[in-house]
């Protein structure tokens, strides 16, 4: 009897092991947890089966998903960590025998209104920190048993790693989103100009705050911004959304790029504490023969002009924004941009490799930006300097004035 047991548990366990792999792919929290719950209670033949997640800013749990339970989530019931049956699952960090329900060990009324007899819950766990709660149900008396408990946890732990997974893959889809939202669908069509772009995600660390805007004011001249907000995620991708939208407003109260990027600066000091970030602001004349520019701690473009080398611009690189050190007024450069003249912004994504100083993909950059039509001066930098899988963003912005005869 005890091998037939044992192979029984066994059996169990593969069981569970391959439904929640399986789940591990899907992004849809129904599917994902319903599949789940109904394994549960099949498995542990228990009458209800239910997952509550941790709103880490309230510290309630919240009735996610339900199978028996369904009026739990229909009602959207939240309590607090500490309280009620699951409060104390998680406040403990411990699974939770009720033998014997009654109104004094639960306070969810769902509970008693079923006529569930006794409940066993485990917590879940992601880091080491709890994040929810899987607890099951019978509607007649049970004695749980230690094996019981470890399938549970066992079970709690790949709801999990399946929720972590698929928590993961949004807020990748989420920042991916976003980020491509802000970035210009179509640069402007702006006479005397010839402008393309590129912008390549990161894929080994995921989603950043790389981007790229070019807009036109009203005095005639035009705008260009590259910039780059630390980090990685949905987190600095609607950081870099903020910058973005303050830069453009910035830009409209003020003639020089210089004090655009310091009142940016003190936006980003006092809102977004702790991000830091890199801009590079670039007004061009309404004639087009003319360049301001400063920056933020943002790498130098380069600039190739007809008959000379590209060129990194010999701009002031004044500290990134949100540093608080303002040691001296933010500095702007200004310099000559001849017909045929090629203008190469890009963030250090373009420029940074494994095990070399960063002067090595800067000196590659200069080697190949030639005063030529900006999309192929575009094409000829990503062949040349994006040959590796991206392990951060790569945004490219390049400006051409139009030759005389072009």
């Amino acid at each position: 009897m005890a091998d037939a047991g044992l192979i029984r548990d066994e059996e169990r366990l593969r069981r569970i092991e391959a439904v929640t792999d399986a789940t591990l792919s899907r992004l849809d929290a129904a599917d994902l947890f319903d599949e789940l719950l109904d394994r549960v209670r099949d498995l542990l033949d228990v009458d209800t089966a239910a997952i509550l997640l941790l709103d880490t800013h309230a510290q309630q749990l919240v009735a996610t998903a339900a199978k028996g339970l369904e009026e739990e989530v229909r009602q959207g019931f939240r309590v607090s960590v500490g309280r009620g049956f699951a409060g104390r699952v998680a406040e403990s960090e411990q699974p939770v025998i009720i033998e014997n329900v009654t109104s004094d060990t639960v306070v969810n009324p769902v509970l008693l209104t079923m006529g569930l007899r006794s409940l066993l819950g485990v917590p879940m766990f992601a880091r080491g920190q709890v994040i929810g709660v899987l607890h099951v149900g019978t509607l007649r008396h049970r004695d749980f048993t230690p094996d019981d408990v470890r399938l549970l946890e066992l079970v709690a732990d790949r709801a999990s790693l399946a929720n972590s997974a698929r928590s993961n893959n949004l807020d990748h889809t989420a920042a991916l989103a976003l980020q491509r939202s802000l970035l210009p669908t179509q640069l402007p069509d702006v006479p005397g100009l010839d402008m393309a772009a590129r912008y390549v995600p990161g894929h080994a660390t995921g989603i950043g705050g790389d981007w790229y805007d070019v807009f036109r004011l009203p005095s005639g001249w035009l705008g260009l911004v590259i910039g780059d907000v630390s980090g990685h995620g949905l987190q600095s991708a609607v950081v870099m959304g903020r910058i973005r939208s303050a830069l453009r407003a910035y830009a409209l109260v003020s003639d020089e790029p210089a004090e655009a990027l310091s009142l940016l600066d003190r936006k980003v000091s006092h809102f977004e504490a702790g991000s830091l970030t890199t801009a590079l602001y670039a007004m061009i004349s309404p004639d087009r023969t003319t360049i301001r520019l400063s920056t933020a701690g943002h790498l130098r473009p380069v600039l190739a002009v007809p008959g000379r080398p590209g060129a990194q611009v010999p701009a002031h690189v004044d500290p990134p924004l949100g540093t608080g050190r303002r040691s001296h007024a933010r500095r702007q450069t200004v310099v000559d941009l001849p017909p045929g003249a090629v203008l190469a912004c890009f963030t250090d994504g373009l420029v940074e490799r494994r095990r070399e100083v960063i002067d090595v993909g800067v000196e590659q950059l200069l080697d190949v930006v030639r005063p030529a039509p900006a999309e192929e001066v575009c094409a000829t930098v990503m062949a040349a300097l994006a040959t590796e899988q991206p392990t951060d963003d790569i945004a490219l912005l390049v400006v051409r004035r139009r030759p005389a005869h072009g």
